[in-house]
């Protein structure tokens, strides 16, 4: 691991790997007053392996339904990687590492394995018996900014977002992962929640104007009333 997280790994998989794994990145490296040389080739490579089987493991443990274990190993490869993306060093430049340079086979094994991990830990907390749907929502966006296309992510971005109650995006998310599986009977199921929800605030909306537009024909009837009665009394 190239920086020790501030927090232990096993502080970390008691609470179940809710921290974000950028905060300890940057925490870490602001902690650093002195500049570290570049690391080797050889030494990404090492990391890059070491991630992917921490990966691997977790992915042992979400088969075995173990969703803290899972949720832990997870973390701790994506800590493991922060030291090497440039997305999030650059936005600690300065106070930690220089951001080693990546072959093209480094960034993309890199990113195939961040996609990974940020899709299976979305997927472990919709396994949660209470479900953090904003964190949800926001490991598969982060997803989809490297994969705009991912259709796990686009459905788990869909399901969050629904259940956080913006059924519009929701929508968009998911008729774009129907699009990729359209015979995903989950995906459908969601769409047609999203529609329908949309259907229900749009009716809601309907019979709000129409309550609106009634009352204020009463109002004008009801001047027009008064008005000729005081015509009358002036007769």
């Amino acid at each position: 691991m190239a920086c020790k997280p501030s927090s232990s790994t096993a502080d970390m998989e008691a609470a179940g790997g809710q921290e974000s794994p950028e905060l300890f990145g940057a925490a870490a490296a602001s902690s650093s007053g002195l500049p570290k040389p570049k690391l080797s080739s050889a030494k990404l490579d090492a990391q890059l392996e070491d991630a992917s089987r921490l990966k691997m493991e977790g992915n042992a443990f979400y088969r075995e339904r173990n969703i803290r274990s899972a949720i832990g190993r997870y973390h701790r490869a994506l800590l493991v990687l922060r030291g090497m993306d440039s997305e999030v060093m650059t936005a600690v430049k300065g106070f930690g590492p220089e951001v080693p340079v990546l072959t093209a086979t480094q960034e993309t094994l890199l990113r195939n394995i961040q996609v990974d991990c940020y899709n299976n830990l979305a997927a472990c907390l919709l396994q949660r018996q209470s479900v953090d749907y904003a964190r949800v929502q926001e490991y598969s966006l982060r997803v989809l900014h490297w994969r705009p296309g991912d259709v796990k992510a686009l459905y788990r971005a869909g399901v969050a977002t629904l259940e956080l109650g913006d059924a519009q995006t929701a929508k968009q998310y998911l008729s774009q992962a129907c699009r990729g599986q359209p015979n995903d009977a989950n995906v459908r199921k969601h769409l047609q929640k999203a529609e329908e929800k949309l259907n229900r605030e749009f009716q809601k909306e309907k019979a709000m104007y129409r309550g609106m537009f009634s009352s204020s024909l009463k109002s004008s009837s009801g001047e027009g009333v008064n008005q000729g009665n005081m015509a009358g009394e002036g007769v």
